[in-house]
This record gives C-alpha cells, sequence and structure tokens, in this order.
C-alpha cells in the first residue's frame, strides 16, 4: 500500500472541485444529506496485476500490462492530488501483494488489495487495467462496475463518458456490468478502468506513450468528478467544467 498526502494546490480551475470535495458522501453511504469536509475523501486507486501476475502483453512490443497500470494509476493520483483529494494506491512497485505466500498467489493479492480498500473506507475505488481481445481490430476503453452496486454503476457511466469524451474514442461506449473480485468483495462504489486493448496495434501505440497515459489518466480523474458532482446535492450547484 502507498499513500499520498494530497497537496492543496489552488489553482484557478481547482477551486471549483475544492468546493466539490467538501460536500462528497464517503463510499457506499455516499447520500445527499450526508456531508464530509475535503480532508475526509479518499480515493483507492488500484494498478492491477503485479509481480509474477504481468497481465496481458502488448501485441508488437510485449509490454506488461502490470507495468502500464502502474503508470496510469500513478498519473492519476497526481490528478487527484493537485486536487487537494488524497489518494492511496494498492501497490506503488511493479511487486505483487502477496509477499512470501505461497500456493495461490492470485488469490492472496487480491485479498490484500481487498483489505486496504476495507482498512481504508474510501470514497471511491478505480481500478486500472489494460484490455485484450481475440480479434485484434477491437480497441478503446471501457468501464465495468458490479451490477449490484448502484453508486458503483453511476461512478462507471461517469468515467465510460469521460472515455467517449476523448478525441482518440473510436467508439461510442456503455459501461458494462461485470462479475470481478475487484468491484464486489466490498461495499465502496468502484469500477473497472480497462484503457485500451494491447491487442490493437494502434491502442498498444498510444498506450506505451507517457503523453497518451497521461491523457487516459485526465480522463478517469474527470469522471470521477462528475461522479462526486452528480451524488452531492451541494456540489450540483457548481455544475461541470474543466477542474485542472
Amino acid at each position: 500500500m502507498f499513500i499520498v498526502k494530497g497537496k492543496n494546490l489552488l489553482v484557478a480551475g481547482v477551486l471549483a472541485l475544492a468546493c466539490i470535495a467538501a460536500a462528497v458522501c464517503i463510499g457506499a453511504m455516499n447520500k445527499t444529506e450526508n456531508h464530509v469536509s475535503a480532508s475526509e475523501i479518499k480515493v483507492v486507486i488500484d494498478a492491477g496485476h503485479g509481480g509474477v501476475d504481468g497481465g496481458v502483453t502488448g501485441i508488437k512490443t510485449g509490454v506488461k500490462e502490470s507495468v502500464l497500470n502502474l503508470a496510469v494509476a500513478r498519473k492519476l493520483a497526481k490528478h487527484f492530488n493537485n486536487a487537494g483529494i488524497d489518494t492511496v494506491l494498492t501497490r506503488d512497485s511493479d511487486a505483487g501483494l502477496y509477499g512470501t505466500a505461497t500456493g495461490n498467489l492470485k488469490r492472496k493479492d487480491m485479498e490484500a488489495r481487498r483489505d486496504i480498500i476495507l482498512k481504508e473506507k474510501p470514497t471511491l475505488v478505480i481500478s486500472v487495467h489494460m484490455n485484450k481481445y481475440s480479434v485484434s481490430s477491437r480497441r478503446g476503453a471501457q468501464v465495468f462496475f458490479d451490477e449490484n452496486n448502484e453508486y458503483g454503476k453511476m461512478l462507471a457511466d461517469c468515467v465510460q463518458e469521460s472515455f467517449n469524451a476523448m478525441e482518440e474514442a473510436v467508439r461510442q461506449c456503455s459501461a458494462l456490468k461485470g462479475d470481478y473480485y475487484i468491484l464486489n468483495s466490498h461495499p465502496y462504489p468502484a469500477c473497472i478502468a480497462e484503457c485500451g486493448f494491447l491487442s490493437n496495434p494502434e491502442d498498444e501505440a498510444l498506450l506505451v506513450t507517457s503523453e497518451y497515459q497521461d491523457k487516459v489518466a485526465y480522463a478517469i480523474f474527470k469522471g470521477a468528478i462528475d461522479y462526486l458532482t452528480e451524488t452531492t446535492s451541494y456540489a450540483q450547484n457548481f455544475g461541470h467544467g474543466e477542474y485542472v
């Protein structure tokens, strides 16, 4: 686990976000009548895979998904921190979270991520991943949610809309329900952000660049801010717009 404290950098665009943050509700108890201060807002960012589990690999470069997930997760954390919002990264290195365990390392790793989420009691959870498909022409960012978590679906819809608005978007997607442990092993609003297909040469060529990773991270960040706005009656007075 790696905790980064927000820096409260008050640039002009962040002033509106600070007002939003002051009225955000925590986790699954996120309701319009329950407001909290900005210092209580917390986002858990999960960089998928790591250690012996590299995830999928790039069709041209062979890049590991785990490496790209971490790069995007760090950039995403920076966006939140610059907005004055604290973040917790489930991992901030190439290592997995299974420690010295033997046997089912994947299960131990996932349980460790769940334990971090349960301990932190976050406002929301974002798990960063890269996608793969048997048909190499499939491309674009796709978001998943737990169908039994109303706020998780709202979060996923907002992040998907933000992905769809990117100039590089090649198709308009809807957020999809998914039965994934990182989504349904805790009660907090969560989504999986699949940032593109490493099985597609065009997506891969973009995703290996720092510039595009930052664009993707910003899109996820903006979607999360839109979610926080929509789920807070006080914040709705400030509307939507550019935050950084």
